[in-house]
């Protein structure tokens, strides 16, 4: 399939498809961080996971610091068109870049305006957030001010709400809204504590932040990468079976990759 074919079938799939997934017809989500150009590590989590009665649930960044960021995302939408109710793909900040510029963007800046454009339209579809009965939500940064998981279909593309989305950091400080820092904005445990009541969940799985600790906030919120883009940092998944009720993060299954 040439690539106008791949994205615009890819687009016709996630139209259709909320902000916000909620899975619940499966045994076990595997929840994936940014792979960023690592194909590798896609495909071992492809080969590994991809089973009947699991999700597998991409947390976004797909392209840019890594060597394969056209191949990995390629790969990742043409499992898409095969696999729609067992592969979903969350929007980073990475997926944005027309939206909401950053540099350095090595997979954007090496296309054509045309080919910018025919990417751009098609991952500015995709979902928000993915969420489990069993009170897990995911996401890519950070959790937007909103009145309940219903609300998280009306943010739009751009806003304020969708940029702690896709660009929000997390700080282990007490707080609410603690600063902008180079677009990115900065997050406290009170904001996360009060958000999470209001969207009755109990453990959020992110990506994003590199720099972040694995666990913060009592071990409600994990951060995980599955990308050799960050170093010696372990390409990690996070496996959560949805018949178990979840308290922390601990509750869950971390496998290296």
């Amino acid at each position: 399939m040439d690539e106008q074919a791949l994205l615009e079938r890819a687009r016709e799939i996630f139209v259709k498809e909320p902000r916000l997934i909620q899975l619940s017809r499966v045994e076990r989500a595997v929840f994936v961080g940014d792979t960023h150009g690592d194909l590798e590590a896609t495909q071992l989590v492809i080969g590994r996971y991809l089973q009947p009665e699991t999700a597998l649930v991409f947390l976004g960044d797909y392209v840019d610091r890594g060597p394969y960021s056209r191949e990995n995302l390629e790969f990742l939408l043409q499992l898409k068109l095969e696999r729609p109710e067992r592969v979903y793909l969350l929007q980073g900040n990475h997926e944005a870049w027309l939206e909401y510029p950053f540099y350095p963007a090595d997979f954007w800046e090496g296309l054509s305006p045309e080919r910018q454009r025919l990417y751009g339209e098609v991952l500015a579809q995709l979902p928000w957030a993915a969420a489990l009965a069993n009170g897990v939500l995911a996401l890519h940064g950070a959790l937007p001010a909103v009145k309940g998981l219903a609300a998280l279909g009306d943010i739009e593309l751009g806003s304020w709400e969708w940029r702690k989305i896709t660009w929000g950091d997390w700080q282990d400080s007490p707080g609410y809204f603690l600063g902008d820092y180079g677009g990115r904005p900065q997050l406290g445990r009170d904001y996360f504590d009060e958000q999470m009541a209001r969207f009755g969940m109990r453990v959020l799985i992110r990506s994003h932040q590199p720099h972040a600790p694995q666990l913060l906030f009592d071990d409600r919120c994990l951060t995980i990468f599955t990308s050799c883009a960050y170093g010696p940092r372990e390409r990690t998944v996070a496996i959560v079976p949805l018949d178990r009720e979840m308290g922390t993060a601990r509750d869950l299954i971390l496998e290296g990759v």
